[in-house]
């Protein structure tokens, strides 16, 4: 008998014998790989297996186990590889925008400027509306697209489909801040902001540069009357094997309203491979930290779990599951 046919059946032998204990789906044998002449076998020497290393984590679709007392919560999470939008049951239901909607304030007044090169004033309002939060720059910008036109075309640009310009009680004329979206919208937006429609080519890149450079955590220090840290939320939920893969572009909302006594907050984040928002008001006294955690957890809740990866324990806000994975 050839050596070499002696070394493939004592392999085999100690495949059979339950040794070789290599998934099938990760097995590769290096070496001479060619087949004899009727394709039956490999001519060339059988080296070791190796195990092909597991898919990187990422955000996928899944339960999530969250409770928001006297409040509202939702969540929506698209995939950007088939398009699909997963989220809660209610994704469709809308809070106001509060400084989420800062992005395609920016966004709308640099696409429409097209080829000319914004005044270095209003590059500066349309970055520090992004990084710093700053209201009174996302309202010039909103005023120098038209006030509610700049509304409009949102929902027209980028086809939300559950949107709506407001106008506040006692007032008559529309807020940007106030402005009504869905989870599942609030993930079209992104979107909308990732593949360039919202920006155009010139300036989308800029955008979500600016999208990672958010600064500002809740804490007192870092919130004033008109701009606020927004470094907060989602990234927070994020593990290393996710932020390591490339920059995730945020945007967050935040605001206490009088009028309800409650919290508006909102959570925005871009990755390549997704978009994950998360909407929810509750009680005053609960404070800007709450929100924050709650979007974190979130987060944490829809990594997936990856062979080998040593990923972070979700730990869901409250004490009973109040909404789970859907899909549309």
């Amino acid at each position: 008998m050839r050596p070499r046919l002696i070394m493939v059946l004592a392999l085999v032998a100690i495949v059979a014998g339950g040794i070789l204990l290599v998934p099938a789906a990760y097995a590769r044998f290096d070496g001479d790989d060619s087949t004899t002449a009727d394709g039956s076998g490999s001519a060339g020497s059988v080296a070791a297996a190796k195990l092909a290393p597991p898919p990187p984590p990422t955000l996928a679709a899944g339960p999530v186990s969250m409770r928001i007392d006297k409040g509202f919560f939702s969540w929506a999470l698209l995939d950007r590889g088939t398009g699909k939008i997963s989220g809660a049951p209610n994704m469709t239901a809308t809070n106001s925008t509060e400084s989420m909607i800062k992005v395609w304030l920016v966004s709308d007044y640099l696409r429409r400027l097209g080829d000319k090169q914004p005044p270095a004033a209003k590059l500066k309002q349309a970055s520090s509306a992004i990084i710093n939060s700053d209201d009174t720059a996302a309202e010039a910008l909103f005023q120098a697209g038209g006030g509610k036109p700049v509304i409009d075309r949102l929902i027209s640009v980028c086809k939300l489909t559950n949107t709506q310009p407001v106008i506040p009680p006692g007032y008559k004329t529309v807020w940007w801040s106030y402005t009504k979206i869905s989870a599942a919208d609030a993930v079209r937006m992104g979107e909308c902001i990732k593949n360039g429609t919202a920006a155009g080519p010139k300036w989308t890149t800029w955008v979500l540069e600016e999208m990672t450079k958010v600064q500002g955590s809740t804490a007192a220090k870092d919130q004033q009357l008109t701009r606020g840290g927004g470094r907060w939320g989602i990234i927070d939920g994020l593990p290393p094997e996710i932020t390591d893969q490339g920059p995730v572009a945020i945007k967050n909302g935040w605001t206490m309203i009088f009028a309800d006594g409650l919290w508006h907050v909102n959570c925005l984040a871009v990755a390549d491979k997704w978009v994950l928002a998360v909407l929810l008001r509750y009680p005053q006294k609960q404070g800007l930290d709450y929100g924050a955690d709650v979007c974190s957890s979130v987060t944490t809740q829809l990594v997936t779990a990856q062979p080998g990866a040593a990923l972070k324990v979700p730990v869901p806000i409250g004490k009973a599951p109040a909404s789970s994975g859907g899909a549309s």
